[in-house]
């Protein structure tokens, strides 16, 4: 049987039933989709309440702080680099000759006071030599009275007649030899003395011993260094500055040193060479250092990097949290709109950076003192990026 035949084969009243059912199927379908396009058939229109704008805005990304910039007063430096040395060395050394050493009482890094004992040597052969020229001088003083005496009774004689002249002058002449002959003996005695008193090494001045090569035992030979003392344990910085920045500076000036372990001694410019190297085109600056200060921070031969203030001036400043070093630059991010926004843009701004001082870092160019910057998190930001603001206070003007 074909499809044909079967179809007139089905009952009149089925075929009216399917008929009846697909027409209701179809109103269903056209009655839903009037219902999503709204009533009457017709598109809804889009909501342009504010809660509608609010879906549009972009969701920040950090909720931020908001500063200006602080004006305080930054120092105009000059740096320069230079080493310490001492003020003054002195060179102690013997000044007798072929006598052993038989005492030495300090080492390097004593501080000792002027006229302190540094070092004997061996005195016994002066001590000698010295008891003898005491002896000569005794002989001397009583041949000078001998003459003396003679002389007087020469004159007497002379006078009444009972000698002649030529006598007389062989008294007188006596006389003035032994004169000359104590005073010959009386220098013998002081050179000894002077000897003695050589065996014992001092030191001439107040100080700090740098180096000794003194032994105990060894023969000490006229100039033979045995120590060296810095005077005064006074320190000198000898900075290098250029012939250009030369001008800048003055006896008196302040200068900052930092030490390799981190800390800051201050001195005084003394004096400023008035030649310039040719071959580096730099002069020398000597800058006294207090000797408290340095002694317990610096030794004498190190490098060490230091700055010269030159004045003031007020500049503006800016956390280190807010400052965003990037490629070799600095950069701010500049809040975009009203203090009162409290949803806001950002956008990345290049600024000029020169000192730092504790936590802040001085802003020479880029903004103005009203800029308005985000505080800190500046590492998580983006140019563009929306950002909300909790506070955003206005930065006063800080005093010197």
């Amino acid at each position: 049987m074909t499809s044909t035949s079967f179809f007139h084969a089905i009952p009149s009243a089925i075929k009216r039933l399917v008929l009846v059912s697909a027409v209701a199927l179809g109103a269903v379908a056209i009655w839903s989709m009037n219902q999503d396009s709204g009533e009457g058939g017709v598109a809804k229109a889009p909501d342009n309440s504010d809660s509608g704008r609010q879906s549009t805005v972009a969701k920040p990304a950090l909720t931020v702080t908001a500063i200006t910039p602080r004006l305080t007063d930054w120092p105009n430096l000059l740096t320069a680099n230079g080493n310490v040395v001492a003020w003054q060395e002195a060179v102690i050394s013997s000044e007798v000759s072929n006598l052993r050493l038989t005492e030495v009482r300090v080492n390097v890094g004593d501080r000792v006071q002027k006229g302190q004992v540094l070092a004997r040597i061996s005195d016994a052969t002066v001590a000698a030599e010295l008891l003898g020229s005491r002896a000569a001088v005794a002989e001397a003083e009583a041949m000078l009275v001998e003459a003396k005496s003679n002389g007087e009774r020469g004159r007497q004689l002379k006078a009444t007649g009972f000698i002649s002249a030529q006598q007389l002058n062989r008294y007188v002449a006596a006389e003035e030899t032994a004169q000359a002959q104590l005073q010959a003996a009386r220098a013998r005695m002081q050179a000894n003395q002077l000897r003695l008193d050589q065996t014992i090494v001092r030191a001439p001045d107040s100080g700090v011993i740098s180096a000794r090569t003194a032994t105990l035992g060894s023969l000490a030979q006229p100039g033979q260094e045995l120590f060296r003392l810095i005077r005064g344990s006074r320190l000198e910085w000898r900075a290098e500055v250029s012939a250009a920045d030369l001008g800048k500076l003055k006896p008196g000036d302040v200068a900052t040193l930092t030490t390799p372990n981190g800390a800051r001694v201050k001195g005084r410019v003394r004096m400023i060479a008035p030649t310039v190297n040719p071959q580096t085109l730099n002069g020398l600056v000597y800058v006294d250092l207090p000797p408290d200060e340095a002694a317990d921070a610096m030794r004498a031969g190190s490098f060490a990097r230091g700055e010269f203030e030159l004045g003031r001036t007020r500049s503006m400043s800016l956390p280190q949290s807010a400052v965003l070093l990037r490629d070799g630059f600095a950069y701010v991010f500049q809040l975009l709109g009203e203090n009162k926004v409290a949803q806001n843009k950002v956008t990345q701004v290049k600024v000029g950076v020169g000192q730092r001082r504790g936590d802040q870092i001085e802003i020479v160019s880029g903004i103005t003192p009203d800029t308005r910057v985000v505080a800190s998190g500046a590492g998580f930001l983006s140019d563009g990026d929306a950002v909300r603001v909790v506070d955003a206070p206005l930065a006063a003007s800080t005093k010197p």
